[in-house]
């Protein structure tokens, strides 16, 4: 069941959006060659107890940390270690907090010091399907005119669309109805309603969208070891169109 959430109820998410939007302006001033991903998620859970939210990830079925640090060819759910990042690496940092019983939710993309042309444009691209994907989150539309947008325009410029890890609805809970991949046929899926809150999170891949589990049962990486990237914002469809509540 989709829980379509108020005026006020959108209001009152707003601060749990933002705490995540904030850590991430903060840690990217961070993020360098040297730097270690277990010292990114160490700033990330201070910043949110500063900014007086609460950390949800660590412990959620078993996860070991309060962010997800996702390098290279890790798509999602990896595990902040001692590993250095490199000149050259792409990560992914994903955020979670809840903040009066609401949640927040946004993954970013950064380039560690000089990445390679082939990766500035895996990234480029990815950001711009998620902003695509954005802007068809109208009432009246339908889920497909999301997935479709992303999935033709990651394809046309030669990227493949993870299948296998899903975009989810938001609010009291992290993961809420809707689940859905970034395919999909314009429109087609559910009808959009004013209320509606979700995450659009599309993952890119330089090569197959097939992924693989490491024996941890958490890090998702592309199964032909090539690069990935990914974009998200929490999102609410309202009267006047998509408001995103992770903004930066």
């Amino acid at each position: 069941m989709i829980i379509l959430k108020s005026p006020r109820e959108i209001e009152e998410m707003k601060p749990a959006g933002q705490i995540v939007a904030d850590c991430h302006r903060e840690v990217a001033k961070l993020i360098e060659p040297g730097i270690t991903t277990r010292e990114i998620n160490d700033f990330v859970a201070r910043h949110i107890t500063k900014l007086g939210g609460k950390q949800f990830t660590k412990g959620y079925n078993g996860f070991p940390a309060e962010t997800c640090t996702s390098v290279n060819d890790v798509v999602a759910h990896g595990i902040p270690s001692n590993r250095a990042l490199m000149d050259g690496d792409l990560l992914k940092l994903d955020i979670v907090v809840e903040y009066g019983g609401w949640f927040g939710d946004s993954c970013w993309s950064y380039a560690v010091g000089n990445i390679p042309p082939e990766a500035q444009k895996l990234m480029k691209v990815t950001k711009e399907c998620l902003d695509l994907g954005i802007a068809r989150a109208l009432p009246g539309g339908r889920l497909g005119d999301i997935t479709s947008a992303i999935q033709q325009h990651a394809e046309a410029n030669g990227f493949s669309v993870v299948r296998d890890l899903l975009a989810h609805g938001i609010g009291r809970s992290l993961h809420e109805e809707p689940n859905y991949e970034h395919i999909g046929v314009a429109g087609k899926g559910i009808r959009l309603k004013e209320g509606m809150v979700f995450t659009i999170e599309p993952m890119l891949n330089e090569g197959t969208f097939r992924i693989t589990i490491d024996d941890d049962q958490w890090t998702a990486r592309t199964a032909d070891g090539k690069l990935t990237a990914q974009y998200e914002h929490t999102i609410a469809v309202t009267p006047d169109g998509p408001l995103i509540l992770t903004a930066q």
